[in-house]
């Protein structure tokens, strides 16, 4: 753990490193074509209390920014890595994702989309959790987006490092498969734990589960990749890729946040 008196303040931790700083001037310093994967979740915009960002921007102003971002992951991304953004909207605002997600569009072609569903109902019964909405006019908010870009659009995965049983096992033989494992799809169910108090978030208002960057980066097939979050939050990403045997780089604009990413490394390397 150490703090450059001419740059940033980072630290070191297993094989990841968090830097403190606004992402713009982090991802500056980072090395053309280095990074395999880019797994991050942005600010939303759309009034989240962040300690140290405003998260109301001019429309126009946020989109012209992600797409600034763009240009500087499309530099630090290899030819062939991934970028995975995940961006909610809100009942008042369900055109962001999309909007979003264009914002990118001059640097990378969209390969993939995915559905993070948070909470699904079947039958009667209801597995995961969510946030509820008041009124007549909306139904719950049980899913967000996860886009896949790529340079090229060709990128080969490994559909399989995320794939699940066949439930019929006569379709392993008759259609020769080489194992028990099929493609799971576009939809990943993957629910929140549950938690009561916001120390059990992390202390962060707009987090998501260290197995959400995890698939992604199983999903990319590259062994000892080295990952990017240019929007670190409470770590996830970095805790996912520590578990993975993965080099991770991690930015985050509050120290708060930063330390709190920390302190899940030490407790995963520990």
């Amino acid at each position: 753990m150490g703090e450059s008196s001419t740059g940033p303040q980072s630290w070191s931790c297993g094989r990841q490193r968090i830097i403190v700083a606004d992402c713009a001037d982090a991802l500056a310093c980072i090395a053309s074509a280095s990074i395999d994967v880019v797994v991050t979740s942005p600010p939303y915009n759309i009034g989240v209390a962040y300690r140290s960002y405003e998260d109301r921007k001019p429309r126009e102003a946020y989109l012209a920014w992600l797409s600034g971002i763009g240009e500087e992951i499309a530099r630090l991304l290899k030819p062939d890595g991934s970028f995975f953004l995940n961006i909610g909207g809100s009942r008042t605002d369900p055109w962001l994702p999309l909007d979003a997600a264009n914002a990118f569009r001059r640097s990378f072609v969209l390969q993939n989309h995915f559905v993070w569903v948070k909470s699904l109902s079947i039958g009667e019964d209801t597995i995961g959790h969510f946030k509820p909405i008041p009124g007549r006019r909306f139904l719950n908010h049980n899913h967000e987006a996860i886009f896949h870009f790529t340079k090229t659009g060709k990128v080969e995965l490994d559909r399989l490092a995320i794939g699940v049983p066949f439930k019929d096992k006569s379709n392993i033989a008759r259609f020769g498969h080489a194992r028990d494992s099929r493609c799971a799809g576009d939809v990943w169910f993957i629910p929140y734990g549950t938690v009561r108090s916001k120390a059990q978030k992390f202390d962060h208002p707009a987090g998501f589960p260290a197995e959400l960057p995890e698939r992604c980066i199983k999903l990319h097939g590259v062994a000892d990749a080295m990952v990017l979050d240019p929007f670190l939050g409470a770590g996830s990403s970095l805790v996912a890729a520590q578990r993975l045997g993965c080099s991770g780089i991690g930015v985050e604009i509050d120290r708060h946040y930063a330390e709190t990413a920390l302190r899940r490394l030490q407790e995963s390397v520990a």
